[in-house]
C-alpha cells in the first residue's frame, strides 16, 4: 500500500496515484519486449545453420539428403573417419595448412598492428593524421578489390603458389592498427610513459615492458579478429594457391563440394568437415576470453 505524509500523520495514498505510478512501469515493460524479441530473432537466426551442420553431420549420406529434420543421427564417429581416412588424411593436412596462415599471419599482425597503433597514440610526427586516415580508407576498401593487385605483385617477386603468398599477405591489418590505436590511446596513459623516460627507460623497453602489458586486452581482441578473419578467408589463398597440399580448410572443402557432384557421398564428408573447422575456433575464444580486463592499468597512475 502506498503511503502519502500529510500534516505529520501518514495516510493511505489516493488509489488513482498508485495507478498512475503502475502505469509508466508497465510502459517501459512493453517497450523493452522490444529489443528482447528482435535480439532473440538475431540469435535464432545466426545459430540455426550452426544447429544444422551440428545434427546433419550426425547423419548418413542418404539421411541427409532424403530427410531434413533436426534430430539427431549416430553417424558422426563414422563420418569422422571417413573424412580422416579420404585420400590419405588430407583434411588434416589442410587443418594444419590453415592453422600456419591464421596463427602465424594473426600474431604477425598483432605484433605490427600493437607498434604502428602505440607510434600512431603517443608519437607526434609529420604526416601522422595523413598515414590514420589512410588506414582509416584501407578498412573501407573490400578484400576483393585487392585481391588481382595482390597476385600481381606477389607474382612478381616469385611468391604465388607458396606459403608466403598467403601468409604475408595476411600480416596488416588497417582494422586491427586502428584498434590498437585507440586502445592505447586510453590503456596507457601518457603520465606513465614520461615518468619511465624521466627514469631514463629506453624507448624500445618501454614499449616492450611497459605499453605492451598495458595493451594486452586490446591486442588479444587484435589476435582473435585477425585469426578468425585468416582462418575463414577464401579468396586469397584460392587465387594464390594450386597445390591441394597447401590448401586451407576453406578451399579443401571448397574442392569436396565440387568433387561431390560426381561423388554425392563426399557431400557428408564436407559437412562433417565443416563442423571440425569450427571447434578450433570455439576453444581459442574460451582459451582467449580470460584476458578481456578492463581497467589494466587503472592504479598506475596513482
Amino acid at each position: 500500500m502506498a503511503l502519502t505524509r500529510t500534516a505529520g500523520a501518514v495516510t493511505p495514498a489516493p488509489a488513482g496515484a498508485r495507478e498512475r505510478g503502475r502505469r509508466p512501469a508497465r510502459r517501459r515493460e512493453r517497450t523493452a519486449l522490444l529489443p528482447t524479441a528482435i535480439l532473440l530473432l538475431g540469435a535464432v537466426y545466426c545459430l540455426l545453420p550452426v544447429v544444422w551442420v551440428l545434427t546433419a553431420s550426425t547423419k548418413d549420406n542418404a539421411q541427409l539428403f532424403n530427410t531434413f529434420t533436426f534430430e539427431p543421427n549416430g553417424s558422426l564417429w563414422s563420418n569422422v573417419r571417413s573424412l580422416s581416412a579420404y585420400a590419405g588424411g588430407v583434411y588434416w593436412h589442410w587443418m594444419a595448412n590453415t592453422a600456419l596462415y591464421a596463427g602465424g599471419g594473426a600474431l604477425l599482425s598483432t605484433v605490427v598492428s600493437a607498434l604502428t597503433g602505440f607510434a600512431l597514440a603517443k608519437y607526434r610526427f609529420r604526416g601522422r593524421s595523413l598515414l590514420f586516415n589512410l588506414l582509416l580508407a584501407g578498412v573501407m576498401v573490400p578484400p576483393v578489390v585487392l585481391a588481382l593487385p595482390q597476385y600481381l605483385l606477389m607474382s612478381k617477386v616469385g611468391l604465388v603458389g607458396s606459403y608466403w603468398s598467403v601468409l604475408l599477405l595476411s600480416v596488416l591489418s588497417p582494422y586491427g592498427i586502428y584498434l590498437a590505436r585507440i586502445y592505447s590511446m586510453s590503456a596507457v596513459p601518457d603520465e606513465v610513459i614520461q615518468a619511465a623516460r624521466v627514469d631514463g627507460c629506453p624507448e624500445r623497453k618501454l614499449i616492450t615492458r611497459i605499453a605492451v602489458p598495458m595493451m594486452v586486452p586490446g591486442l588479444v581482441t587484435v589476435f582473435l579478429f585477425q585469426f578468425v578473419a585468416v582462418w575463414n578467408n577464401f579468396l586469397l589463398p584460392f587465387i594464390m594457391l594450386s597445390d591441394e597440399n597447401k590448401f586451407p580448410l576453406t578451399v579443401g572443402l571448397y574442392t569436396l563440394l565440387n568433387r561431390g557432384s560426381t561423388a554425392p557421398a563426399l557431400y557428408s564428408l564436407v559437412v562433417t568437415g565443416s563442423l571440425l573447422s569450427i571447434v578450433p575456433l570455439v576453444i581459442l575464444f574460451l582459451v582467449l576470453q580470460r584476458y578481456w580486463r578492463t581497467d589494466l592499468a587503472a592504479g598506475s597512475v596513482k
